[in-house]
């Protein structure tokens, strides 16, 4: 089952500003909210039963009623880790304190991220790569590293992609590209200039693009033909791009795998081909 509470969180800046208000009021106020019916939610919000459930159907629920119970059961579910979900790094904390709250932030992306998986979405990205000529792979920064990653990956299987470290290189592969290839934009705030133009330049082309972004609206969201969602949780050291770089390589991990796994006994063959093997001890730098 999805988070619901997610959902609604990171689908905030689609909302109207009626619903972004009964949203903000379920965020802050989880356990109490789930006790009011859908009148009293909508007394207490000024707005309408009629927006609740708009707001509802926004984020994939029939109504408020089905929210309701999966908010329930993702609230039973998550409450003894529901303290130390919103803590921060601060200046007093130990290194004890340090090495607790970046791992659990991490584990909680990697949670949060499988929420966000839509199975269906998953199977057409795999058909994308499967019928794909080239494919094409675009990011800057700590999104790059991810890019990379999935490179390296899917060297290891023959198939064939590109990426390249600087802009200009990724804008010219955008413009080489066709129908018969396939991009993937790995971009955590979905609103880098630079990537945005090498989307364009795609989708003139024709070119399918999946995107590895955060829910929410953003022209990577708006460009991209299919969506693989992580999760908005960057904080004091956003900068450092921390969790969100666990939740680009899991993401990346689990289509790399969905992948293998559609080709088994090829990809099976493939690792073993690729697999290089560490030299004997004896034959290591300095040992005689």
């Amino acid at each position: 089952m999805k988070s619901a509470l997610l959902r609604l969180r990171e689908s905030q800046d689609s909302m109207s500003a009626t619903e972004r208000a009964v949203s903000d009021y379920l965020l802050s106020h989880q356990g109490e909210a789930m006790e009011l019916s859908i009148h009293q939610l909508a007394e207490r919000t000024f707005a309408s039963p009629s927006t609740v459930i708009r707001m509802c159907q926004r984020i994939g629920f029939a109504g408020y009623k089905e929210f309701r119970q999966a908010v329930t059961c993702e609230l039973a579910v998550r409450r003894l880790n529901q303290e130390q979900e919103h803590k921060e790094i601060t200046q007093s904390d130990s290194l004890d304190d340090i090495v607790d709250k970046v791992t659990y932030k991490n584990i909680m992306s990697l949670e949060d991220t499988k929420n966000l998986i839509d199975t269906e979405t998953l199977q057409t990205c795999v058909d994308l790569v499967r019928r794909s000529r080239t494919v094409l792979l675009f990011g800057l920064g700590a999104s790059l590293c991810a890019a990379r990653d999935f490179y390296l990956k899917f060297l290891r299987l023959n198939k064939p992609c590109v990426i390249n470290d600087d802009w200009h290189s990724q804008l010219l592969q955008a413009k080489n590209s066709d129908h018969e290839d396939l991009g993937i934009v790995v971009s955590y705030s979905g609103e880098t200039v630079e990537v945005i133009e090498c989307m364009k330049a795609l989708r003139e082309n024709g070119t399918p693009i999946i995107a590895i972004t955060r829910r929410v609206s953003s022209p990577v969201a708006e460009l991209s033909d299919l969506r693989l969602y992580t999760t908005d949780n960057e904080a004091t050291f956003r900068s450092g791009a921390m969790s969100s770089r666990i939740s680009q390589l899991n993401i990346i991990d689990i289509l790399f795998t969905a992948f293998a796994n559609s080709e088994y006994e090829y990809c099976l063959d493939q690792l073993s081909k690729t697999h290089i093997a560490k030299p004997p001890t004896a034959h290591k730098l300095g040992t005689t």
